[in-house]
This record gives C-alpha cells, structure tokens and sequence, in this order.
C-alpha cells in the first residue's frame, strides 16, 4: 500500500501562504539545494501527486506555462495527478484525473503500490485526509518568517482534532529553514 505524504512549506507561524492567495514567497527564504534535492527525490518516489481543487487549479496555472524545463518543472507536468472536487467538471493538466470523493482516494491509497502519493498545498483536503486517518507522514518546511499582523491561510485548520505525532527527522538547510518530517503517533 502506497504511503499518502503531506508535503507543504509553511511560515513559523503556521501559514502555508501569505495574507492573498497564492502568495508563496515564503518560499524563496528557504529554496535552495536542499530542497531542489528534496523536491527532485519526491517527484522521483511517488505514484502519484494529488491536490485539492483550489491547488490543483494554481498548481496547473504555474506549471503548465512554466518555459524553462528541467527535472522539476518536467517531473510536475509528467507525473500522474489526481485532484479531488465534487464541482470540477474536468481535469486537464496533463496525466491528470478527477476523483469526487475522499472514499476515492483510499481505494487509490490501496492500488497504489509501494510508491508514495504526495500531497502539496491543499490544506482543506488535508484536513478532510487526517479526518479519515489516511495521512502517512507529514514533511513540513519551516520558512524563518513570521507572517504577524499580514497573516497567511492556515496550513492545518483549528477546526481539526488534536494529533500526536512522533519525529522522524529534523534538518536544518540553507536560508535558516527546518525540514521536518512527522508520523502520526503510534
């Protein structure tokens, strides 16, 4: 059975975006060749990337009309994708599929194989995720920001249950970020 992995970069005080949608700039105060690595060795472990519809959306906006190639920008527009909305009438991004349900995405975690699928951004479809229990690991970087009085959207919602997690590993990389990576607690 393939492990279902959140992956999101996220500021100290817990916003995976800055005070507008799709604001991502955070993210230039970790990128670097760590996370190059990282993002590389991801795209390269997993079965498949799955979004919810708002991410899906931008993730598509971004990468579709990204120009200059390389292992990123051709491992995001070739993986196999599956976005998860009960309002999208299509999924177009290229090796991409709809899914309507949550039902759906386990009967996709037990197809899957060893292969990881991994989610990036989506944080109400993560939600929804820690809800039913599918989510394997989580791999967060902490971008050395605090976002204060601008604000960000939450990355996990305060509406959702206390979680207990077990480190598996902390990593600090260039630019003062932490890359830290979590199971749920046995």
């Amino acid at each position: 059975m393939a492990k279902l992995i959140i992956w999101n970069i996220m500021s100290l005080d817990g916003a995976f975006e800055g005070a507008t949608p799709w604001d991502l700039s955070m993210h230039e105060t970790v990128w670097g060749p760590e996370l190059e690595k990282l993002s590389k060795e991801q795209l390269a472990e997993s079965t498949l990337l799955l979004f919810g519809k708002r991410t899906y959306e931008g993730m598509f906006e971004y990468w579709s009309k990204e120009t200059e190639t390389g292992e990123i920008t051709d491992g995001m527009n070739s993986a196999p994708k599956a976005v998860v909305s009960t309002t999208l009438k299509s999924a177009d991004w290229n090796n991409s599929r709809l899914l309507r349900s949550i039902d759906d995405v386990k009967a996709l975690k037990n197809d899957a194989g060893d292969k990881n699928i991994f989610v990036f951004g989506s944080a109400k479809l993560t939600s929804s995720l820690r809800k039913t229990g599918l989510i394997d690991e989580y791999r967060i970087c902490i971008a050395p920001l605090l976002l204060g009085k601008t604000g960000g959207a939450p990355m996990f919602k305060p509406t959702d249950e206390r979680l207990r997690l077990d480190l598996i590993k902390a990593e600090p990389i260039t630019g003062g970020g932490v890359l830290l990576f979590y199971q749920p607690a046995a």
